[in-house]
């Protein structure tokens, strides 16, 4: 049986997780030789290079985010075995990593991930968020549990995946009161030239919306484009325009943002997705997070505009 150096694996973790050697030196009070040998003779034993240096920085190669992963595990599974011991508490909390994709509205996001914390109250929730690409990639060397998107993953992707519907929603049109006001009656004929906040156009919700102005015939003034659609809701809150925004986050949104409702459309759809490495669910908090999306966040609501 091969055998693990631990104090080895405890150098690389804490050199992962600061970035540097120096900083890993201060945390353990060796000698920055000490570690980088240490270092060495770990990945020597594992057969592969866990580290690629990036101006003074070390960055973990993708063998090494692996590693960290299962350190991480490792190193807080001790942690809970000594407070166990000493009586500082018991049982282990449920850790949970989700990757958002950058283009999903916050504040569903926030909704959906609340909902596992009623499940496991104490649960250890790490969130990150980025491209669909960049965080299917940590999805296929599991260092994430899930991926919440607006598409599913796409076939051209050659890691194995599973996307599981956590529902749809319609779109609401939004604006400050004053303009919602304006813009409230005949609507969506009102939207013709009036100044809109939209998403990038290479989103798939922006790619809906287009549709739906083409079949209506309408055409607003584009005041500006956002990537982030929580700064496309802090703009629209400051009256510079009418934004979209998600029928099942209606109430949410008007009570943050301080916003009124100018119209609802049905026929534009957003979907979601949790993306998962498994076919079969094993993880509670995600189990936790589609049921409470499909029963309770992204169910059918009312809608009045075709």
């Amino acid at each position: 049986m091969e055998w693990l150096n631990y104090h080895h694996l405890l150098y690389f973790w804490s050199v992962a997780k600061h970035g540097t050697v120096a900083k890993a030196c201060e945390e353990l009070r060796l000698a920055q030789p000490t570690i980088s040998k240490q270092l060495g003779l770990l990945e020597d034993t594992l057969g592969e290079k866990l580290f690629q240096r990036t101006g003074r920085h070390l960055v973990l190669t993708e063998m090494g985010r692996i590693v960290f992963r299962y350190a991480e595990d490792i190193f807080s599974i001790g942690q809970d075995l000594m407070n166990t011991v000493k009586g500082r508490g018991s049982g282990r909390p449920i850790r949970l990593t989700v990757g958002i994709v950058d283009v999903v509205p916050k504040l569903l996001a926030t909704r959906l991930l609340e909902s596992t914390f009623r499940h496991s109250p104490s649960m250890h929730m790490i969130c990150r968020e980025a491209k669909l690409d960049q965080l299917l990639a940590d999805l296929a060397i599991h260092g994430l549990d899930l991926v919440i998107a607006d598409t599913p993953a796409p076939p051209s992707i050659k890691v194995q995946t599973y996307n599981h519907s956590l529902g749809e929603s319609g779109v609401t049109f939004f604006a400050a009161p004053k303009l919602a006001a304006r813009y409230r009656r005949h609507f969506p004929r009102s939207m013709n030239g009036a100044p809109v906040l939209l998403p990038t156009s290479n989103t798939m919700f922006r790619m809906s919306l287009n549709d739906w102005l083409a079949r209506q015939e309408l055409h607003p003034t584009i005041i500006a484009e956002f990537e982030d659609s929580a700064t496309l809701k802090a703009f629209g809150q400051e009256g510079h325009g009418v934004f979209p925004g998600s029928t099942a986050m209606e109430k949410e949104i008007c009570r943050q943002y301080q916003v009124a409702v100018v119209g609802r459309v049905d026929s534009v759809k957003q979907k979601f997705y949790a993306i998962t490495a498994e076919r079969r669910l094993k993880h509670p908090s995600v189990v936790a997070l589609l049921n409470a999306a499909r029963r309770e966040i992204l169910h059918e609501r009312r809608s009045k505009v075709q």
